[in-house]
């Protein structure tokens, strides 16, 4: 087993070490070519019509050429690289599965060298892939909820702008300077790109690609039609305020009426380890046959299974969407 361990450890270590040279080496390639095609897309633009410019982002999956192009041909590294910006972590989908690798093959030895069994390291090597992108997903969430929460303010404050003869750009500029993360930054990004020659509808769409959110939409498509229509958008997003607010309090009445069923998910989840635990302290030979006989292997197996599968199930129940 040890020269099995010792030749996977040098694997892992020359391949993070070849990765890192040709980083290095390919750097001032990768930074020149992206400005080539920058500076292309510019000589395109510059023959639009102003209403078609668009803004030039950097949307390199990763400064390795060769593994920057392979990327892109997959549509859900793109998908993957939307959820780290939107979780506002500063990594690219490149270094990001990188890291998912060696998590991966980190976990699954420490498993393996603990149970003594291939599939405990199965079992961990599938945990370790996957702890990186509940960690982004997690923080994708966590500013998702700081967004909500800042947002109605955010509503009152382009109201009161707008209802003292200000502009909506000009709003939207004010919006961005006082209010706090995350909200300023992205009317801050909504202000640049209408700035740059986008479109205000255009910048408005990307809002709520950036922040998928119900309440975005909902702002999305009130400025857009009084924008067509006409209207009294003061009072358009005094009334959006309002319905936001009243949601967020359904919102905390129905986590009350649903503390119980995620107790309960939460003491159903954590019970099998705790009880494996004591027994592993109080009577180890007692526990021993489930982690050295096959037929133990199997019944871990299914147990975690069948825990995940309580796990989706509990949380569907008590998911109440408002």
């Amino acid at each position: 087993m040890l020269p099995f361990i010792a030749a996977l450890l040098a694997f892992v270590i020359v391949t993070v070490a070849a990765f890192s040279f040709l980083s290095v080496l390919d750097e001032r390639k990768a930074q020149a070519r992206v400005l080539r095609d920058r500076l292309t897309e510019a000589d395109k633009a510059s023959d639009r019509a102003p209403l078609e410019l668009a803004l030039l982002r950097d949307e390199m999956l990763s400064r390795i050429p060769a593994f920057d192009t392979f990327l892109r041909r997959s549509q859900r590294v793109s998908v993957l690289q939307k959820m780290l910006a939107q979780g506002n972590v500063d990594i690219r989908a490149g270094n990001f599965l990188m890291m998912c690798a060696v998590s991966c093959i980190i976990l699954g030895i420490i498993a393996f060298i603990a149970g003594g069994n291939p599939i405990f390291g199965a079992a961990g090597a599938l945990l370790g892939f996957f702890v990186p992108y509940a960690y982004a997903s997690h923080m994708r969430t966590k500013r998702f909820q700081k967004f909500e929460e800042k947002f109605p303010e955010a509503i009152d404050t382009l109201s009161r702008a707008v209802r003292a003869g200000h502009a909506f750009t000009t709003a939207l500029e004010m919006i961005a300077s006082e209010l706090a993360e995350p909200v300023a930054g992205e009317f801050r990004q909504l202000y640049e790109e209408q700035k740059f020659g986008l479109p205000v509808r255009d910048a408005l769409i990307n809002l709520t690609e950036r922040v998928p959110l119900v309440d975005v939409k909902f702002f999305v498509t009130a400025v857009m039609l009084q924008r067509e229509t006409g209207g009294n958008l003061a009072e358009i997003l005094d009334n959006l305020s309002y319905v936001i607010r009243e949601r967020f309090k359904i919102l905390r009445q129905v986590r009350v009426h649903t503390a119980q069923g995620r107790l309960t998910m939460v003491l159903l989840m954590a019970l099998p380890p705790t009880i494996v635990v004591i027994m592993q302290l109080l009577n180890p030979g007692f526990i021993h046959p489930l982690f050295a006989d096959p037929l133990g292997h199997t019944l871990i197996v299914a147990g975690i299974t069948l825990q995940t599968l309580g796990y989706f199930v509990i949380r569907k129940i008590i998911r109440i969407q408002v």
